[in-house]
């Protein structure tokens, strides 16, 4: 970079030097022939204001004689055709000179005997006047520029060396940085750039680009990283559909296999006596029923997961939601021995699907009556902020082991898988509890009370329109 620039100023420079010393040239000469040409001019002039132009003459030829570089000049003076005067030997001129037909030189001629020889003819055209300046060493000195002009050209193109030399040095220092960053960034993708740059326009651009260097490697790594997160995604996906396949072909043999074993022995039994086959029937359509919820809770998770967020929802009081599911509940005799009491404020209106918050609400009271052992079960509402409503739902019962709380909402997860197969679960109620909280935008947890039993918080959003 430093060589093409310092040879490239040089050239100019140099060129430049070049025309400043013909121009100082040719305006030195210029010079030179203005004050000869003035000499004839005079001449004529004293002629045609009727002063004797020999007289004037000698002042002239006086004049100019006492400067070195004229003290050669010769000047003669034609009146009529014939010399008058001269001072310096006589110059002759040609007949067409006489008469005004040729203008004579300006400049030095081809052999280099005179630097300016030019006549001048009076308007009368009787007196016609003729300088000369010998061309010597004296003259050419003159005529040249001085020698200062190439010092002050050689004294720039020094100036102007060390200049770029300092100036390519600065500048390439942030090049040769930003080179050495784009091989470290091709070679190490892990590579994160920071340096120290100067404060002026190229530090600021080597700074900008380091900055779009480094947003470009977050990006990179972000997508990246999110990639590698939905791929995860993915296969978590796909391992719980897996092993929700596994879950529902495990819990399908169970049942199947009974029904069958049930079927068989009547078939194969045909004076099995009335009370035995009615047994017998019964058991198998115990575990028909129980295949029939099965399904019918695969079925709502399956929707919940895929179509969670495209629920239909819409103003729903869940006092009045659940005042009526207390009073179907009790009716119904389903929960036994165990009883059901809510608090849930008046107006209390909740952004909802009435028939998922209501099977949500059952499937809680379901599981309470089946595993907790304990005598009654509630849903309370323990406060609000802006958006939502927080309930906790509880029993009285034993709770469960603080190792299992993590696995409660678990597809087909049982803590005592024996007993709760007998009691006719499917092991999907509680995920269907989850997945219905979040399908409507809440959270849910579970914890062991301090008092007992077995608690589960959850959120509902708030109507909209309030």
């Amino acid at each position: 970079m430093f060589l093409p620039l310092v040879l490239t100023l040089w050239v100019v420079i140099l060129g430049m030097g070049f025309l400043q010393f013909h121009n100082e040239a040719e305006f030195r000469s210029e010079k030179i022939r203005e004050q000869l040409d003035l000499v004839n001019s005079r001449v004529i002039a004293a002629y045609e204001k009727d002063i004797n132009p020999e007289d004037f003459l000698d002042f002239i030829a006086k004049y100019y004689r006492d400067n070195e570089l004229y003290d050669k000049i010769r000047i003669s003076l034609y009146v009529d055709g014939k010399l008058s005067k001269a001072y310096g030997r006589p110059i002759t001129l040609t007949e067409e000179e006489l008469a005004g037909n040729s203008a004579g030189s300006g400049a030095t001629n081809s052999s280099g005997d005179f630097f300016y020889r030019k006549p001048q003819r009076s308007a009368d055209g009787r007196v016609v006047v003729c300088t000369i300046l010998p061309y010597n060493k004296t003259v050419n000195m003159a005529a040249t520029p001085s020698a200062r002009i190439m010092y002050i050209v050689i004294a720039i193109g020094l100036a102007v060396t060390i200049l770029s030399f300092f100036s390519t040095r600065y500048f390439g220092r942030n090049i040769k940085i930003l080179r050495s960053i784009a091989e470290r960034a091709a070679s190490d993708p892990n590579f994160i750039p920071a340096m120290d740059y100067p404060h002026d326009e190229l530090g600021d651009i080597s700074r900008q680009i380091i900055h779009m260097y480094n947003e470009r490697s977050q990006a990179m790594f972000r997508l990246k990283r999110e990639h590698n997160v939905a791929m995860h995604a993915i296969e978590e996906k796909a391992r719980a559909k897996r092993q929700l396949t596994n879950n529902i072909n495990h819990e399908l043999r169970t049942p199947i296999g009974v029904i069958k074993g049930y079927l068989d022995t009547i078939l194969d039994n045909p004076e099995m006596d009335n009370a035995s086959r009615t047994h017998f029937l019964n058991k198998a359509r115990d575990h028909v029923n129980r295949l029939v919820n099965l399904i019918a809770d695969v079925s709502a998770i399956t929707r919940l997961e895929e179509g969670g967020n495209m629920i239909s929802t819409e103003e729903l009081d869940f006092h009045d939601a659940i005042y009526t599911l207390a009073n179907d509940i009790e009716e119904s005799g389903s929960l036994g021995d165990m009883t059901f009491s809510f608090d849930v404020p008046f107006e209390c209106k909740v952004q909802g699907n009435y028939n998922l918050l209501t099977g949500m609400i059952i499937n809680l009271v379901k599981n309470s009556a089946s595993y907790s052992k304990g005598t009654e079960c509630s849903l309370t509402c323990t406060g609000e902020d802006d958006k939502f409503y927080y309930f906790l739902f509880r029993d009285n019962g034993t709770g469960v082991g603080e190792e299992h709380l993590p696995h409660m909402f678990e597809r087909f997860y049982r803590i005592d898988s024996g007993r709760s197969r007998k009691a006719g679960g499917t092991g999907l109620g509680l995920p269907i509890v989850q997945n219905t909280v979040l399908a409507h935008g809440g959270t849910i947890t579970v914890e062991n009370c301090p008092d007992g039993g077995l608690g589960f918080r959850f959120s509902l959003p708030k109507y909209k329109g309030r």
